[in-house]
């Protein structure tokens, strides 16, 4: 095992020096990148809004909006075709989702069915023709009436349709803008995500996205006004839309040009006023039409009108033949650029509504940045430190392990093209806390070999050896947890996701090739007669120290614990965050020192938004504001936003950070979280199922049960608020506890084969003993990295790594009194089948027995 064979060496130092040269590009500026040869990487990580700034939107198609619309263009199509085309008088009324259509020669019954059946349309994203969704479905009442109904189906097809065409219109109006590396995706049937990285101005961004800028050319109604039409009734094939200047116009519904016959739009001044306009240019077909409409409407009206509000209404005065014209309207310099850019970037087919708003200031990114790079530093100066206290030159081999490590984590990022969070920064940190942890299991092993009387090459080959089965079953059930975070959170959480799974695969790899590696290479050089694995003790070699004896009273503390925090859970519950309740939080910092809570409360009070909550977060100019959720309807939480923005820009406070979540996304947050730690207990169980015996499975399951529900007491006692990120602390603390318990499980499963006369509960304890020295030694390099967090790395992630902290301690806890003497009472007991021979007894170095 030692003697690596040189295809194999290569292989190795290939994967190194890749996982190196990929992350070097984030440690150089952009001008030394620019110069560097074409044949090395050039790519950077790309940075999280969180850490750069900008803003997260969650579109969805507003459903209601597709069936009006659907309803308006059959109704339109129904008259079409049944008076125009076919000559058969009719009567035409709306319903909630179908139209009703009443003939006036009931003996035309049958013609008028066959004429609306032409209006069929089957919706599909198939390439076959002829398949698809069919969209209206006919019936006919008794009376002699026509029944023209929006098939569920149909809706629902007509929605997916429409998101996938919103996706190039919203890219296209995001192009226009000149952000660069924005990220435009479908979410589901029908949402879209888009993040804007490094985009200030979030107001303007959600209205040049979610604007509809569906531009229509309407003749005005003549003869009538629309209050009058109100109280007559609205003429046949007319109807009433609101005016931008206020009150109503009355229109004909027939679309006399759409906006889709545009090819240009630019803003601009009106020569005459100097006021901003905004001009367009049709296509040819387009100008051919304008120009007829004109030419034959002389002297009448003709309205322009974007999204369903009529922006002026002007009277024809000569025929427009060019192809051009201007809107005019209460435009600023920008409002008219912007609707410039919409009309460029062409129309939405449909209104999208805000159900998720996440928006960061540069100034919050760049303090988050320079906390975690600060926290990392620390965590990876005390780790290193520590291992070299512990393990001497086995600890320079563990840390040289432990650098690549991190690097070739951020080379693996880099390459994926991951977004880099500050929850995933806080990934990184914990790796370096937990990476240790490999190397720990092998030196630990080595240095149980050499106490039994093994050579030197003996030591070494048993200690990697017998160690891996525990590192990779307790790294793989971690892993689980993170891909089920993975498609469990969304943002930030998936950027935490991401860096724990990578960390779990690049510490496999550095633990056992590249450590080994290394200590073979200094084997052959040195070729030591005796190996001193271990510098400091600080565990005793031969503990014994009586656990089960403690096990009873432990369990007690545990139960009572856990019904205490059940308690607490049904009765103070947990602080939600607005990922949970929906609603808005908004941290804020004060331009003119120390922030003053008071007035911010009296001045957010006189807005009448409901429950308003302001208290300190971090430091003295910070305040952060959360603000219940105000309706089902979104638009009215995005105002209630711009309400708090503009009061507190009034009274000079930066906005640094903004989170809205509407009830519809928090909801089936709160469900898809239930699911996904169901999801990630089950597949541990599984796992441990097949690796182990089911005592195993169910002991591990029921002590990572104990932590998770002793945690959420602790957060439920703290108040710390609980959101997406403590959904992803306690999927961590469970691959925590479990990476825990599977190394005390693994040295007892061995132990079972080796000892199979000693009773069940002192081989526990001489499994505890024997890996005590491990579990001293990993704790405090991940509570380290963790205390780190905690100090540097910002109040935003703090409760987060808080959450985890308490984790740690419990899941350690649980490892050795919980999971361990739940063993006895399922029943688990040595095989002697098992075992080839009687064991013989162990001695150390020194000839003592074991």
């Amino acid at each position: 095992m030692l003697h690596f064979s040189p295809i194999r060496t290569i292989v190795i130092l290939i994967v190194a020096l890749l996982g190196v040269l990929s992350a070097v590009p984030n440690f150089l500026s952009r001008d030394t990148i620019a110069v560097l040869p074409d044949w090395l990487p050039k790519q950077q990580m790309v940075m999280g809004l969180d850490l750069q700034g900008g803003s997260y939107l969650l579109l969805q198609v507003n459903r209601e909006g597709i069936v009006t619309e659907s309803l308006t263009k059959l109704r339109r199509d129904a008259r079409t075709v049944l008076a125009n085309q076919n000559g058969i008088g009719n009567i035409i009324t709306t319903q909630e989702r179908s139209i009703t259509v009443e003939l006036t020669d009931p003996s035309q019954l049958d013609a008028a069915r066959q004429a609306l059946e032409t209006l069929q349309v089957n919706i599909t994203g198939s390439i076959f023709a002829g398949v698809g969704t069919p969209e209206y479905e006919y019936s006919t009442t008794p009376d002699g009436r026509i029944v023209v109904g929006l098939t569920e189906a149909g809706v629902t097809e007509r929605m997916s349709s429409i998101v996938s065409q919103s996706l190039e219109v919203i890219r296209n109006r995001v192009d226009e803008l000149g952000t660069t590396e924005p990220i435009i995706q479908r979410q589901g049937a029908d949402r879209v995500l888009v993040q804007v990285p490094g985009f200030e101005d979030s107001d303007r961004l959600k209205d040049i996205i979610s604007r509809t800028a569906r531009l229509t050319f309407h003749l005005v109604y003549p003869g009538m006004t629309a209050a009058q039409a109100e109280q007559q009734g609205l003429p046949p094939g007319t109807m009433i839309v609101p005016s931008a200047e206020g009150g109503a116009e009355l229109l004909y519904e027939d679309v006399a040009i759409g906006g889709e016959s545009l090819v240009d739009s630019q803003p601009g001044y009106d020569q005459q006023t100097t006021r901003p306009v905004v001009t367009f240019r049709f296509d040819t077909r387009g100008a051919l039409t304008f120009g007829e409409i004109t030419s034959r409407n002389v002297n009448r009206r003709f309205a322009i009108v974007l999204d369903n509000q009529v922006i002026t209404a002007p009277v024809i005065q000569q025929p427009i033949t060019g192809g051009t014209g201007q809107i005019s309207g209460s435009f600023t310099t920008q409002s008219a650029n912007d609707l410039a850019v919409l009309l460029r970037a062409g129309a939405l087919p449909a209104t999208l509504d805000i159900i998720e708003e996440r928006s960061v200031g540069p100034s919050l990114g760049a303090d988050s940045v320079r906390g975690g790079v600060i926290a990392g530093i620390i965590a990876g100066v005390t780790t290193i430190v520590f291992m070299l206290i512990a393990y001497g030159t086995f600890g320079i081999f563990a840390n040289l392990a432990l650098i690549l490590n991190i690097v070739m984590m951020v080379g693996a990022l880099t390459l994926l093209g991951a977004t880099l969070t500050l929850p995933g920064i806080a990934g990184i940190v914990l790796t370096m806390g937990m990476a240790v942890d490999a190397n720990v299991l092998i030196f630990e092993r080595i240095r149980e070999e050499v106490n039994n009387g093994r050579t030197s090459v003996q030591a070494i080959q048993a200690g990697f050896t017998n160690a891996m089965s525990a590192i990779l079953d307790s790294n793989v059930t971690t892993f689980i947890a993170a891909v089920v975070l993975f498609y469990l959170g969304s943002g930030p959480v998936q950027g935490f996701a991401v860096t724990l799974a990578l960390g779990i695969m690049s510490t496999l790899f550095t633990a056992y090739f590249i450590t080994l590696l290394i200590v073979g290479r200094w084997f052959a050089w040195k070729r030591p007669k005796t190996l001193k694995v271990q510098l400091t003790r600080f565990i005793p070699d031969n503990t014994k120290l009586p656990f089960m004896k403690w096990s009873r009273a432990a369990l007690l503390a545990s139960m009572i614990l856990s019904v205490v925090s059940i308690g607490l859970f049904a009765v103070q519950g947990l602080n939600l965050g607005i990922d949970f309740k929906g609603g808005s939080s908004i941290e804020v910092q004060s331009n003119d020192g120390p922030a003053d809570p008071a007035r911010v409360r009296e001045v957010l009070g006189a807005l009448d938004l409901g429950d308003v909550q302001v208290q300190g977060f971090g430091a003295p100019e910070d305040l952060l504001i959360q603000i219940e959720a105000q309706s089902d309807d979104d638009t009215e939480q995005q105002a209630a936003v711009e309400q708090v923005r503009d009061a507190l820009t009034a009274e000079n406070y930066e906005i640094r950070r903004i989170e809205a979540v509407s009830g519809t996304v928090s909801g089936e947050l709160a469900l898809s979280s239930a699911i996904g730690l169901s999801v990630a207990v089950l597949g541990i169980l599984i796992y441990l199922w097949f690796r182990f015996e089911w005592q195993f499975a169910v002991g591990a399951v029921v002590s990572t049960v104990h932590d998770v529900v002793i945690t959420l007491g602790f957060m439920s006692l703290t108040g710390i608020e609980f959101n997406q990120s403590s959904i992803a602390a306690i999927l961590t603390i469970i691959g925590y506890s479990l990476n825990d318990t599977i190394v005390v499980y693994d040295r007892v499963r061995e132990y079972m084969r080796k000892y199979r006369k000693i009773p069940m509960p002192a081989l526990l304890d001489m499994a505890m003993n024997s890996t005590l020295s491990r579990t001293v030694l990993t704790g405090p390099t991940t509570l380290m990295a963790l205390g780190a967090l905690v100090i540097f790395g910002g109040e935003v992630i703090r409760s987060f790594v808080l959450s985890m902290i308490f984790g740690v301690l419990i899941g350690t806890y649980s490892s050795i009194f919980i999971a361990a003497p739940i063993l006895i009472y399922l029943g688990l007991r040595s095989r002697p089948e098992q075992v080839d021979a009687p064991p013989a007894k162990e001695r150390r170095a020194d000839g003592a027995a074991v």
